[in-house]
């Protein structure tokens, strides 16, 4: 068994922007190496969102607190605590804090997540692609 706490994880920014808590990723010492996913806790704060971004993984968010609009590719869509988003690889994604308080979900991706599978995208080029 394998039991990460949150108070025990380094905290940081995310590329897309956000505040990011891995508490699971099989690059852990801890964790077995063939683990298939990674979940981490995400923050974004009020009035801001996430840089518009894709991964080469499938990604769920799990909405844990708060409220929001997750934006995939043409679709948008409120979101509140108890709320799970499957979002597919090479999906263009952001999400929005609409509420008065932090917007927290759980990210777990799979495979696991990656630096160099996260890539931003220039809203320009959004607006463009959708043409």
């Amino acid at each position: 068994m394998f039991i990460r706490s949150e108070a025990d994880c380094q905290p940081f920014v995310a590329n897309d922007g956000c505040n990011i808590i891995e508490l699971l990723h099989p690059k852990q010492a801890e964790v077995v190496n063939n683990l298939k996913f990674s979940l981490a806790i995400a923050e974004v704060e009020v009035g801001k969102e996430t840089y518009h971004h894709f991964l080469e993984q499938d990604e769920v968010y799990y909405l844990l607190a708060g409220e929001g609009l997750v934006y995939v590719d043409a679709e948008i869509a409120r979101v509140v605590q108890g709320d799970a988003v499957f979002i597919a690889a090479g999906s263009v994604q952001w999400i929005r804090n609409t509420g008065p308080s932090v917007l927290r979900f759980a990210a777990i991706v799979s495979p696991p997540w990656t630096e160099q599978g996260d890539h931003l995208v220039a809203p320009d080029e959004i607006a463009s692609e959708a043409k």
